[in-house]
């Protein structure tokens, strides 16, 4: 089905300026979606990072990027290892996220399941909701 969608939406690249805001804490990022091809997963990297990674720590990969239009969904799934941080020792534990962007009006809005590690001890084990903007820096391409 999304390679349907992508087909239609007739793109492969698409890139947003976001901004996170919380308390007296504001963040601009940029954020780059590539959705699935073919053999090609999707991929999101945000300020030039790949949110596909994995080290000692844990691992956190782009489930699925889905282009419904006007929403564009995407799931990320998060692993932690337990994990001993400036002395504090944290269990293992998982944070699913699931995003809803809607690129004509820039809501994006946030919610992440976290279960135990070091997210489950400092901002609470359950379901978080949190909304940002993100509006288009420029128009949808074709890669080479």
């Amino acid at each position: 089905m999304s390679v349907r969608l992508i087909a239609a939406w007739g793109v492969d690249v698409l890139e947003f300026n976001c901004k996170r805001a919380a308390k007296n804490y504001t963040e601009d990022y940029e954020m780059k979606i590539i959705p699935a091809s073919g053999s090609q997963k999707a991929k999101v990297f945000l300020d030039g990072r790949d949110l596909d990674q994995s080290d000692a720590f844990g691992s956190q990969r782009v489930k699925s990027v889905v282009l419904a239009r006007p929403n564009i969904l995407i799931s990320i799934e998060a692993k932690f290892e337990p994990q001993e941080v400036m002395g504090v020792s944290y269990p293992a534990g998982n944070v699913l996220t699931n995003i809803t962007l809607d690129p004509v009006t820039g809501k994006f809005k946030k919610v992440e399941k976290i279960h135990g590690g070091i997210f489950g001890e400092t901002i609470g084990n359950g379901t978080h909701t949190s909304e940002e903007s993100c509006l288009p820096s420029k128009m949808p391409y074709k890669s080479k």
